[in-house]
């Protein structure tokens, strides 16, 4: 067998163990009850914000920390931890896509937030905003 044979064999092999390794590690969005079942996996998680459960950022005390509760499209409700700081017009959000974790202790670890914002600028429709977590 000639060098360049080998060569490309050992090309398409790293090239299917790439993709295979990007499928294996991508999230799915699922909900509350999904992420609960498998806690060390990552998801992506819709819903709405509870506008009656309270929502926690005191900078004061810890400038990395927002707390609020998230009602996923089956209607389960749960607390959600992100570090980082509140994003801007959180409150006026339409929809919230949570990427993150379900912890231990029932509450969800967001990594980042995307939120569906109503957009005065827009013709009123919705605009897309994402934040990140503190690493």
């Amino acid at each position: 067998m000639k060098k360049s044979h080998i060569i490309a064999i050992i090309i398409i092999a790293v090239a299917i163990g790439a993709i295979l390794s990007t499928v294996a590690d991508s999230s799915t969005y699922a909900s509350f009850k999904m992420a609960l079942e498998n806690p060390g996996k990552e998801y992506h998680v819709v819903g709405k914000l509870e506008k009656d459960s309270a929502l926690v950022y005191n900078p004061q005390v810890n400038a990395n920390l927002f707390t609020f509760y998230i009602k996923d499209n089956e209607g389960t409700i749960k607390k959600v931890l992100y570090h980082g700081t509140k994003p801007q017009d959180f409150e006026r959000s339409e929809q919230i896509v949570l990427i993150g974790k379900m912890k231990e202790e029932g509450n969800f670890q967001a990594s980042s937030i995307l939120m569906k914002c109503p957009s005065k600028y827009n013709d009123g429709k919705p605009e897309l905003q994402e934040y990140k977590a503190q690493s």
